[in-house]
């Protein structure tokens, strides 16, 4: 099975993948509804924390592919599947904004691998695509693993640097 095949079988089936992306916020608001003002406490924060994960991997995957289908395979926006494309972008912003309202980002354990995982594929994205769109052609007499080196010490000079505009 490709990922286009999996993507037909989800818009043919919806049903369970529409339950999964109306359950996480309506989960969210439950919580901030039975744990008002203690979403910095333990069971609470470790609810939200499975809450931002879940929402955020699909919906982080969701917004990758998008990009890579606009950007690199010249796709039409009408085009764009909803339940694939634009319902898991859509899920994790209502889930964040109702989490946002009981609990400070902060107090959620692992939230910054997240904005970290989201920094770094947004810095890979654009290096891809100034890449692709100035058809750079590099010649160099560097070994393949020293380059990798050099890219990821790129990477996190940049990680560093936006840690230290941010905090």
């Amino acid at each position: 099975m490709t990922l286009g095949d999996f993507f037909n079988m989800i818009g043919e089936n919806p049903q369970v993948i529409v339950f999964y992306f109306v359950a996480m916020p309506l989960t969210a608001f439950l919580a901030g509804l039975l744990g008002k003002n203690e979403g910095h406490l333990v069971p609470w924060n470790y609810l939200y924390s499975f809450l931002i994960y879940a929402v955020s991997i699909p919906g982080i995957f969701a917004v990758s592919l998008a990009i890579y289908l606009f950007l690199f395979e010249k796709g039409s926006i009408m085009k764009a599947n909803i339940y694939t494309q634009v319902l898991p972008v859509l899920c994790m912003f209502i889930t964040y904004s109702i989490i946002r309202k009981n609990v400070s980002f902060n107090d959620i354990p692992g939230f910054n691998r997240i904005s970290g995982l989201i920094f770094m594929l947004s810095v890979l994205i654009i290096f891809m695509w100034i890449l692709e769109k100035t058809h750079l052609l590099v010649i160099t007499f560097l070994p393949f693993w020293q380059f990798l080196l050099f890219f990821v010490g790129i990477l996190v000079v940049l990680r560093f640097a936006w840690m230290r505009m941010f905090r």
